[in-house]
């Protein structure tokens, strides 16, 4: 039995939709700001911010005036919106919604504690009904009609790429036909003030596996595949879900091994599971931040897989910023589309290999090529490695 990508939906930095999206990524048209203009904070570092203000993001999502909902929640809704109406999926199938969070409510959250730290008595407690992470996934599900089993998944940021492996094993054991699944998250001063804390930000735009790279970008946006099982087809899918694998090398709290042990038995698991060797993968969606513990390790289990045989790859964030648990959800559709249209993403911002690596990203829009398997990597904190492998057939 195999597990069909069959809709997607995004709305990131770089656009709201699929289109918009697609056209940012062929053009080498990066969404981040150089400061926050939705966010109210005193940090003035780039951002992958999403210009709309959340009333604006509510009518976007077809939601009236008056309505409570998080950031967070918006944002996937409008993203789960448009993957469910692209996959078309025929009435009686069980449908079922896996969503992942980091942030959760937190920007109502600190509208609440704005007022409640200088008055006890006061700040709106509605502001507090959307903190908790499975809030949202309630929220999208029910302002887009899954009525079927639902759950929520935050393991940092490989959360949406497990999102995306527990749709596929409801699938799989006969719970349900179709799962959407992916990540939404928005952009909070708690979350920025904690990775500035971590001294990780870069005070410039990203670069992903460059030897001038100083730290991530934040982003915010959602990313949801519709995966049904092919059985059930009625239509002609992006992909196919072949195979994944989630491991933990329990190094650091926040850091990745410094060999890339994560990684490395995270790729290779997920190409065993496939049953894909390492030399018929056409591309790598890379984690890639731009920070140097992640990318020097991630290209060291690059080279520990391929060898000297290095496909094509390439880091996205640079587009959206690290949209924390939305971004393996953003990548898995990047990556379907990459098989779709038969193209590799550049690596923008790139002028120099990391030295102890010497490797180089595609940097360049690829077109025309035979793109029937693609790897997408989503690493955590504590070492929590994801990796997701597509393929056309």
């Amino acid at each position: 039995m195999r597990t069909a990508v069959t809709g997607l939906g995004i709305v990131s930095a770089s656009g709201i939709g699929v289109y918009e999206n697609l056209e940012a990524l062929r053009n080498g048209r990066s969404g981040i700001s150089d400061f926050p203009r939705i966010l109210e904070t005193s940090n003035m570092l780039p951002v992958g911010e999403i210009l709309l203000i959340n009333e604006e993001l509510a009518a976007v999502a077809g939601i009236g005036a008056g309505k409570n909902l998080s950031r967070t929640a918006l944002l996937g809704i409008i993203a789960v919106k448009e993957a469910l109406k692209d996959a078309a999926l025929p009435d009686g199938l069980r449908v079922g919604l896996v969503s992942s969070t980091s942030v959760g409510g937190m920007d109502l959250t600190e509208h609440f504690f704005a007022e409640f730290m200088n008055d006890s008595s006061s700040g709106r407690l509605r502001d507090v009904v959307m903190h908790d992470c499975c809030a949202s996934t309630e929220a999208i599900a029910a302002y887009c009609g899954i009525k079927g089993y639902r759950t929520t998944v935050s393991t940092a940021c490989s959360s949406a790429a497990n999102a995306i492996m527990i749709g596929d094993r409801l699938i799989r054991h006969g719970i349900l036909d179709c799962v959407v699944a992916g990540g939404a998250d928005a952009l909070s001063a708690f979350t920025l003030n904690g990775f500035k804390s971590l001294r990780i930000l870069d005070d410039k735009r990203c670069r992903p596996f460059d030897q001038t790279r100083a730290g991530l970008n934040l982003g915010e946006g959602a990313g949801y595949i519709v995966l049904q099982r092919e059985a059930l087809l009625d239509k002609v899918p992006y992909c196919f879900l072949k195979g994944y694998a989630n491991r933990n090398d329990a190094h650091h709290q926040t850091a990745s091994s410094e060999e890339g042990n994560g990684a490395f038995l995270a790729m290779s698991d997920a190409l065993s599971k496939a049953g894909i060797s390492p030399d018929q993968v056409d591309y790598v969606n890379v984690h890639g931040t731009g920070t140097g513990n992640n990318d020097l390790s991630e290209g060291k289990a690059l080279k520990r897989l391929f060898g000297d045989k290095i496909p094509y790859f390439s880091s996205t964030k640079g587009y959206t910023g690290h949209a924390l648990a939305a971004a393996g959800g953003i990548e898995a559709v990047y990556s379907a589309l990459a098989i779709k249209y038969g193209q590799v993403w550049p690596n923008i911002h790139f002028s120099e290999p990391v030295s102890e690596l010497q490797l180089v990203p595609q940097t360049s829009l690829l077109e025309g090529a035979d793109v029937a398997c693609v790897v997408s990597n989503s690493f955590g904190f504590g070492g929590n490695c994801s990796s997701i492998v597509f393929a056309k057939d």
